[in-house]
């Protein structure tokens, strides 16, 4: 009876610990990203598990190819990004992230160690290590500039002076704006930009948002490249941001805003690049590629938006993953070698000491003469 009773407790709260999960996925849902805001339906829950970005600029324009991979049971969802100017938006190549991460792999390469390991004769595995804008005119209170079906993407472009216009648009299309959020977006009215709201919702009904996005492309004019992350301000867990900077020399970020210092992946020179990557540079005879990373422990903290620039030299770099094997000489181990043969040294040097003192020893007196 006692062990009956045991069974039923632990179903019990097994159950409890089930439903307050569930709970607290409905009451805390996650409408932050990298770059711009997500806001899925009332009472569903959507999360960005990875957001990577391709950022070129020619002097002139800049050009935002990003790929978000979601989570989460939301059927719908709304994304809001602001931009300096008129933007132009378009479907990305699928293919341009898996270019530009085999551009940017690290490289393998094999060095050598002198005395032995574990795995190692005699020891007994093996084993790797690795190395490591301009002001766009405003026109109140919100004007839809543009709006077409983009994939999975219902893609509006809008004009507003007051975040309010943002909140009522989305309202009218069944979104709630977080005041947050709409408090995030007054320096971006104050600065009279522009923003893209983009309505996600999968091709099948009854379907929810989940894994890889197909890739948007955002272009607009701008005199300097800039990389907007305050709305990320308001994520409610660690951010990581991933960017491929592309132009004629190696890129940087200003500052960190708040987040850890951005790590280089990669920095070097592409020439002649084809497939995707040629399409989005124009064919150009060369692009220069940096690939950065960086690391939001605290998302409240960023300052403002990512302002890059070129970096003072274009020093390559390229990550390298080891294979460190043994020293042989001759298929033999060298530490072997080097001891056998430094016994055998030593021994003939010790052997050659014993002989002589044995030579001397066993000479014979000089001869004299009696007188």
């Amino acid at each position: 009876m006692t062990g009956t009773r045991g069974l039923w407790r632990r179903a019990l709260l097994v159950a409890l610990a089930l439903v307050a999960l569930q709970l607290g996925s409905l009451v805390a849902p996650a409408y932050a990203c990298g770059c711009g805001a997500m806001v899925p339906q009332s009472g569903r829950q959507l999360s960005v598990r990875q957001e990577t970005s391709a950022v070129r600029w020619d002097g002139r324009s800049e050009q935002i190819v990003m790929r978000l991979t979601v989570d989460g049971n939301a059927p719908r969802a709304a994304w809001i990004m602001p931009v300096p100017s008129r933007a132009t938006v378009k479907l990305g190549d699928r293919h341009l992230f898996d270019q530009l991460e085999e551009i940017s792999a690290p490289v393998h390469r094999t060095r050598s160690y002198f005395w032995p390991k574990d795995g190692d004769w005699p020891f007994a595995e093996d084993r790797s290590v690795g190395d490591g804008a301009p002001r766009a005119a405003a026109k109140p209170p919100v004007e839809v500039v543009g709006r077409e079906r983009l994939g999975p993407f219902d893609v509006a472009r809008l004009t507003a002076t007051d975040p309010t216009a943002l909140r009522d648009w989305l309202a009218h299309n069944g979104f709630e704006l977080p005041q947050a959020l709409a408090t995030e977006l007054r320096p971006y009215v104050d600065q009279k930009w522009e923003y893209v709201a983009i309505r996600l919702a999968p091709d099948q009904v009854g379907q929810t948002l989940g894994g890889p996005l197909d890739p948007l492309s955002l272009t607009f004019a701008s005199d300097r490249p800039v990389y907007p992350m305050r709305l990320s301000r308001l994520a409610r867990t660690p951010q990581t941001l991933n960017l491929y900077l592309l132009g004629t020399h190696r890129m940087e970020t200003a500052s960190a805003i708040g987040g850890y210092e951005p790590q280089t992946l990669f920095a070097g020179r592409v020439t002649h690049p084809g497939g995707a990557l040629g399409d989005l540079t124009g064919q150009a005879p060369s692009v220069y590629v940096t690939a950065l990373t960086q690391y939001f422990a605290q998302p409240s903290k960023i300052t403002g938006d990512h302002e890059i620039r070129q970096a003072p030299t274009d020093t390559p770099f390229q990550r390298a993953w080891y294979t460190e094997e043994l020293m042989t000489v001759g298929g033999a181990p060298a530490w072997l070698v080097t001891v056998v043969g430094g016994a055998l040294v030593v021994a003939a040097g010790a052997g050659l000491t014993v002989w002589r003192l044995r030579a001397r020893r066993v000479a014979p007196a000089p001869y004299r003469n009696a007188v």
